[in-house]
């Protein structure tokens, strides 16, 4: 059986945060031969193109965790209408420099949880734009903006009752997509 290696970079640094929550408990949902593994983005200092001839450790492993993956998937709240600084951040580092584009050709997801009633949808909607210029094929639909609520994580940290259809139902679409995009390995 093939196994597919996902990075998932989550665009929060909070240590209780609902996306970590999110991206730890819908890996759950998918099948044995898919692993997931949250990149460590926190450590990463502000991107400056100066750097870019002599880059730093933590980007150094940023973009050989990106490299070494099958797939992506983009976990991340909403900060202002916008991505987090933080994720936009990972994404320059791991894209220079320019010509050594880590994401290129990685097929990826997006989602993301908010306590607000539209969810993440604008984070994501920029998060997409920058991910189509980078040559990320990322899944379209369904789309997957939560408005968290109670009982959406059991106490165990897996994903309750009243959302685990609807998460099954992208997690099944993901796993196709990544499938497809990696010549099925």
């Amino acid at each position: 059986m093939d196994k597919y290696n996902i990075a998932v970079i989550v665009g929060s640094l909070r240590k209780d945060s609902l996306n970590r929550k999110l991206a730890t408990g819908i890996a759950q949902l998918a099948p044995p031969e898919f692993s997931f593994k949250q990149l460590e983005i926190g450590d990463l200092p502000l991107y400056n193109q100066d750097d870019d001839a002599d880059q730093a450790a933590p980007v150094k492993r940023l973009k050989a965790e990106v490299a070494a993956a099958d797939g992506l998937m983009f976990v991340t709240p909403e900060y202002n209408r916008s991505m987090p600084g933080v994720l936009k951040n990972a994404i320059d580092h791991a894209s220079r420099p320019y010509g050594d584009n880590s994401w290129s050709g990685k097929p990826a997801g997006v989602l993301g949880v908010s306590i607000g009633a539209i969810g993440t949808a604008l984070a994501q909607q920029h998060l997409r734009n920058t991910l189509a210029y980078l040559d990320v094929p990322t899944l379209g639909q369904p789309e997957l903006f939560l408005h968290h609520r109670e009982g959406m994580f059991n106490d165990d940290g897996s994903i309750g009752d009243a959302s685990r259809e609807f998460l099954q139902k992208w997690m099944d679409r993901y796993v196709a997509w990544v499938k497809t995009h990696t010549n099925g390995k």
